[in-house]
């Protein structure tokens, strides 16, 4: 088997999966995550802010050590919404292309597109979905962007959609306060709304039998649904979320200020901020779903772009 890894750096966190794969098998050996906000205050200035550029390269630089560590033989990154809209990307590619080639030589980060960012997630969230609940739709919600992406077990794509919410980008521009304001959340979910009217005349979110949350607002929604102690993505995985009791915990976690949230044991401290806005995209999310297929649920992945890009990496051998 060969030792590959995966890494993708987001508006909000960067994320590590080394695994060993095989044409037929992966075999997962690590997979960590670090918040970085690496798109703070993108949406106002147009630039990476180089203390969140610093923040990255420190946790790049730990990632590489591991995989120095684990004998990785192949590195795949991928960079999301932030570094897509800075005017300063020279740095962050330079930067990862020094740090990388430690890896491998030639490798840096790639800005892959909305539709290839959707592709990869979707290939990783319904790896462990059964095949007759399919077409699935797959949702990855991020800091700066949500993708939407309906497709079939065999692989073949309906509909795919990136769309311009994330709960980083929505707490920087609408959901100011702590807690936010009514206004302020009246705000914010006609923003999404009207993401969500356009989304849905690309994507055919209708012939969807299944939907997919996969990303930390995600998960983290269902450990608190499930009352859990500590952080257990076992638990977590493929677990199923009704809306009517998802609602009671996405309006609580609106109402509350970051330092309650961040008291909860399964709330990552990095999250504790941007949850809020999150758990906003997620309830007009449920709104749309409902009225266009009556359905009721969400199934929560734990894999995503990660487990899609070395999924990729093992095609390749």
């Amino acid at each position: 088997m060969t030792r590959v890894a995966a890494i993708d750096c987001g508006t909000n966190s960067i994320r590590l999966l080394i695994s060993d794969v095989s044409a037929t098998k992966h075999v997962e050996i690590a997979r960590e995550m670090e918040i970085v906000r690496l798109g703070e205050g993108v949406d106002a200035t147009g630039e990476l802010n180089p203390k969140a550029l610093k923040r990255t390269e420190e946790a790049l630089q730990r990632f590489v050590q591991q995989m120095e560590f684990e004998n990785v033989q192949a590195v795949r990154m991928v960079a999301t919404s932030a570094t897509r809209d800075a005017s300063n990307q020279k740095e962050f590619f330079d930067m990862t292309a020094r740090l990388l080639g430690r890896i491998q030589p030639g490798a840096v980060a790639e800005v892959i597109s909305g539709e290839e960012e959707a592709q990869l997630s979707f290939r990783g969230a319904t790896l462990d979905i059964e095949d007759d609940r399919e077409p699935y739709c797959v949702i990855d919600l991020g800091g700066g962007s949500t993708e939407f992406i309906v497709g079939t077990s065999d692989g073949e794509i309906m509909g795919a959609h990136s769309n311009q919410m994330g709960c980083v980008r929505l707490t920087e521009r609408m959901m100011l306060s702590d807690p936010p304001t009514l206004s302020e959340q009246d705000i914010a979910r006609d923003f999404v709304a009207e993401r969500l009217e356009d989304t849905s005349m690309i994507v055919p979110l209708a012939k969807a039998r299944t939907f997919v949350g996969c990303a930390g607002t995600f998960t983290t929604l269902s450990a608190l649904a499930q009352g859990l102690e500590r952080y257990d993505p076992r638990e977590i995985h493929m677990s199923e979320l009704k809306f009517q009791a998802l609602r009671l915990i996405t309006q609580q976690l609106i109402a509350t200020s970051s330092a309650a949230r961040a008291a909860q044991p399964v709330i990552h401290p990095g999250r504790a901020d941007v949850i809020g806005s999150g758990a906003v995209i997620v309830e007009e999310i449920m709104t749309v779903v409902q009225k266009l297929t009556g359905i009721d649920s969400f199934v929560i992945s734990e894999k995503d772009i990660l487990d899609g890009i070395v999924a990729g990496l093992a095609s390749e051998l």
